[in-house]
């Protein structure tokens, strides 16, 4: 681990609440090894999956594992510093390199130059004091298209013309097998060519062998012709003179020893071919004490072939042409001479060459292409050094195009939080529900990816997002605005960073608050929606309820044979009970007497019904804004890009501003007009009416609960005129009680 150096002065930034190192300098750039990494943003990265020339990724990444690491960037920082004079070179973010900018003191750097100048020269722009990526990237393709590029092997299809010679370079790496060279196609290198012919002289040497292993034939020919048709047979007839001996030395071992006629049976009751394998197992002969083996007559048919070349090739050259038959004896001497012959073909190079005879070995060794293809793979592998060159010649200029834009990226996130420009993990821009999400990833596996992301306290939405035949997923964070109307489904439109658009779909959706005034609405839309869907669910079954109702209904009328006396009792049925008008109207006046009471209590508070109202929607919104305030205390960066395959070391907060800037909502232009008539509006008449009633009620009842009106009323208002009232409608009521019970006694 990097200890931070005490004798370099960094300089950070805040921003979001996140401190971070800011890198502008050369000088920042050449002392990156002496900044604890415990200060780094991240630690690694991916190459592929982020918004940057995967090129210059690949140059820094060393052990081409498909990730940057730390170590790796750094010593990509210290590689560029030390190949050219001053290190603010590398913060130009140019494609042209100066000549003068290398440091050709150095060996590297002086290597770089005379690379450069060469690559000039071949190009036509001899004493140019500029080289730009473009020059670099057409001699590279330039000198990948040459049959000699510097890779050290040799593809058939550009080698001069000489089709022998393109046939035995094919003929090589189709035996041996190819490498892939710098051009991505095939080719052979000293390492085939050198296995090629070491197993051509191996089958050349054993040829030469053959004189010694003649075999008391009188030619190479015959000995090989006699060894290969007695190791064709050899074991079979081996077996055929053990049977023989044994039932010579047991008459009883006979019977076992041969066919049996339910073996017989059983071959019967199948298909037979000459090929079987189960004709192919029974003895060479019928077995017998004398041990004679026919070479002709009476002997297995799956065999027969191989007794004959047997008789032709090694019996007849060797103990007579007229032996029709062979004794335990005689098998025993053919053997015997024949065996220093067999030795010599086991003794065969086994090889991808396979059955060389010894003229073809004798034209490759005698032909001199083995020198002749030596020699070419040696002039291409002087090109080597030049290639390697042009290759770290473009390194370079890609990081003095890149690099401080890299750590601008991994080092510290500036170009995140500044806004200036789109960070290299952003992928592009989704439009959807009238808003605009910045913050938007590439994923490889939205479920896994989510797995870890949702620790981020972030809402994301997960989108699968089409163009053509192309698709990919992408998570969308939105860190500002409602989200009442997200839901899987909903269709947007996603342009990445080339401003190509793509069809987007949100597939997946992971909930967290997105700003503390949404948190105070939510319990009331919650409460809102659970009414709707429970007056839904209670008029769908009032729905079906009636349905049913008039299903049997209908059933009824359709039975017209009922008498009609049955009528009565069922319309008797139907009266309406007085005790059950009587039940609903005690339970309406209870329910009138509860709301009097709580409001009544209400209006006591005086001039605490402010507070007491801002305490009701505490209690109702207080515990939601308080969970929301947390979570977006807790908003991180971090979590996304590490189910991305980053590894994040700092706290990447998102706090309310940046949110607020990550997922801007639609908003007017300010020199638009707006025309406020709107012939399809809804009318508000009767809401705007009933509503001002209310406000009416309430505020008498609020005046007169304060006394506010004693000060405007006449003083009989006050005093006499309420008392006089009141008593009249006392007497009245007595009067009306009386009659009523005067009523009530006739």
């Amino acid at each position: 681990m990097q200890q931070q150096a005490t004798g370099y002065a960094w300089q950070f930034f805040r921003a979001g609440g996140v401190e971070q190192v800011a890198i502008r300098t050369g000088q920042d750039i050449a002392n990156i090894a002496s900044l604890d990494q415990k200060l780094w943003v991240a630690l690694a990265c991916p190459t592929r999956g982020i918004e940057f020339d995967p090129a210059t990724l690949d140059l820094i990444d060393k052990d081409h594992d498909g990730r940057i690491r730390a170590p790796e960037l750094i010593e990509a920082c210290q590689w560029a510093v030390a190949q050219v004079r001053h290190p603010d070179v590398l913060t130009s973010g140019s494609d042209v390199l100066q000549l003068s900018n290398l440091d050709t003191e150095g060996a590297s750097g002086a290597a770089l130059y005379a690379e450069a100048q060469r690559i000039l020269r071949l190009l036509g722009r001899e004493g140019a004091s500029t080289v730009t990526l473009a020059d670099v990237r057409e001699r590279l393709t330039m000198l990948n298209a040459l049959a000699f590029n510097g890779d050290g092997l040799l593809n058939p299809v550009k080698l001069p013309e000489n089709d022998a010679r393109k046939a035995l370079v094919q003929r090589i790496m189709d035996l041996y097998g190819s490498a892939v060279g710098v051009d991505g196609e095939p080719g052979m290198g000293r390492a085939q060519l050198d296995a090629f012919f070491a197993d051509v002289r191996a089958i050349h040497a054993w040829h030469a062998q053959a004189g010694q292993h003649h075999c008391v034939l009188a030619s190479q020919a015959q000995a090989v012709a006699a060894a290969q048709a007695l190791t064709a047979i050899q074991a079979k007839v081996e077996d055929f003179f053990a049977r023989c001996q044994l039932a010579a030395f047991d008459a009883r071992a006979l019977a076992p020893l041969s066919p049996s006629v339910e073996g017989y049976a059983l071959l019967g009751a199948q298909q037979l071919s000459l090929a079987s394998q189960a004709i192919a197992d029974l003895p060479l002969a019928p077995v017998s004490a004398d041990c004679v083996l026919p070479l002709a007559e009476g002997v297995n048919p799956a065999w027969a072939d191989a007794l004959h070349a047997l008789r032709t090739d090694a019996v007849a050259p060797v103990l007579g042409g007229d032996v029709l038959v062979l004794t335990a004896s005689q098998w025993a001497a053919l053997k015997t001479q024949l065996a220093p012959c067999q030795a010599w073909l086991a003794a065969f190079p086994a090889s991808p060459l396979g059955a060389m005879d010894a003229a073809e070995a004798q034209a490759l060794l005698d032909g001199g292409e083995e020198a002749a293809l030596q020699a070419l793979i040696a002039h291409d592998t002087e090109e080597k050094s030049h290639g390697e060159q042009a290759t770290a010649l473009e390194k370079l200029i890609r990081l003095q195009r890149d690099l401080l834009r890299l750590l601008n990226n991994f080092v510290s996130f500036a170009d995140f939080y500044n806004r200036g420009e789109a960070a290299a993990f952003q992928a592009g821009t989704l439009f959807l529900d009238g808003r605009s999400c910045d913050l938007t990833v590439d994923v490889a596996d939205p479920g896994a990816h989510a797995t870890l992301a949702g620790l981020a306290k972030v809402y994301l939405a997960y989108c699968e997002c089409r163009r053509g035949t192309d698709k990919r997923h992408i998570v969308a964070a939105f860190t500002a605005g409602d989200v009442d109307y997200l839901m899987v489904g909903r269709n947007g439109v996603f342009y990445d960073r080339t401003g190509q658009d793509w069809d987007a779909t949100i597939t997946k959706i992971i909930e967290n608050p997105t700003s503390i005034g949404q948190a105070f609405f939510s319990p009331y839309k919650k409460f809102l929606r659970m009414v709707e869907e429970q007056v839904a669910k209670r008029a769908a079954a009032k729905q079906e309820t009636v349905t049913s109702g008039m299903d049997s209904t209908a059933g009824k009328l359709v039975d017209m044979a009922k008498p009609a006396a049955a009528a009565a009792p069922q319309a008797a049925a139907r009266k309406t009970d007085v005790g059950t008008v009587a039940a609903i109207g005690v339970a309406l006046g209870s329910i009138s007497a509860v709301m009097v009471g709580i409001f009544g209590k209400f209006i006591e508070l005086g001039p605490w019904i402010p507070v007491a109202l801002l305490g009701i929607i505490l209690a109702i919104s207080g515990p939601s804004m308080l969970i929301a305030w947390l979570k977006l205390r807790q908003r991180s960066l971090g979590p996304i890009l590490d189910a991305s395959g980053w590894a994040i070391n700092g706290r990447m907060n998102i706090n309310l501003r940046l949110g607020g800037m990550l997922s801007q909502t639609a908003k007017r232009p300010a020199s638009a007009t707006l025309r406020m008539g709107d012939p399809y509006a809804d009318g508000h008449k009767g809401r705007w009416a009933t509503g001002g009633v209310l406000a009416v009620v309430l505020l008498l009842a609020l005046c007169w609960r304060m006394q506010w009106l004693d000060a405007v009323l006449p003083t009989d208002w006050q005093h006499g005129a309420p008392a006089a009232i009141a008593q009249g409608s006392v007497a009245n009521a007595a009067d009306a009680t009386g009659a009523g019970d005067t009523v009530r006694d006739q």
